[in-house]
């Protein structure tokens, strides 16, 4: 299986969407109630390695890898808590990490085909994407949480390098902050 979307939200409405699997990139939603998990809408697009924010009821999902031979994605989608609906496009269509929530998003790094490493970072207000400042250093499959003005961005790989840096985002600017104590890839995280 590849890298699924996510929405952080309580323990009795998480939400996953996306990913892939032996069959190529998917299109499902799963929403967990506290003991067990139902399908939801399907995404629009079939992707993997997208970006996740927001809640159960009002999710965003955007980016990721499509099609076959695999493409970069841009689209964006909202979720109302049963149907997908398509949103505004990011700037840079990529790989990519998310925080944040629908009216507020933030999409960060990633890396698009072919082989070029991404540094920028975008926020979403519930309608359009605008290009905000760029990362300290370009990476893909990392983690990202928190919000559009508290964001961290999480390890990852940069050029077959598997890193421990963290960046930290105020709403306006990134600065590198202490290191994880284990470099990773292609890893979870969540924010409440």
């Amino acid at each position: 299986d590849s890298a699924a979307g996510g929405c952080a939200a309580p323990t009795s409405a998480g939400i996953i969407f996306g990913g892939g699997d032996s069959t190529g990139h998917l299109v499902k939603t799963e929403e967990y109630n506290g003991s067990g998990w139902a399908v939801g809408g399907d995404l629009n697009t079939a992707r993997e390695i997208l970006g996740g924010a927001g809640t159960q009821t009002a999710g965003l999902a955007f980016g990721g890898q499509k099609g076959s031979p695999n493409a970069n994605a841009d689209e964006s989608e909202e979720y109302d808590g049963s149907s997908w609906t398509e949103g505004d496009n990011l700037n840079t269509a990529r790989y990519i990490a998310g925080a944040g929530t629908q009216t507020a998003g933030l999409g960060f790094g990633g890396y698009s085909i072919p082989e070029t490493l991404r540094a920028h970072s975008e926020e979403y207000n519930g309608s359009t994407w605008t290009e905000g400042n760029n990362l300290g250093t370009g990476r893909y499959f990392v983690a990202g949480l928190g919000t559009q003005t508290a964001a961290l961005y999480c390890g990852g790989d940069s050029g077959g390098t598997i890193k421990s840096e963290v960046e930290e985002y105020n709403g306006s600017s990134w600065t590198e902050t202490a290191d994880m104590t284990t470099a990773r890839r292609t890893f979870a995280s969540t924010s409440a």
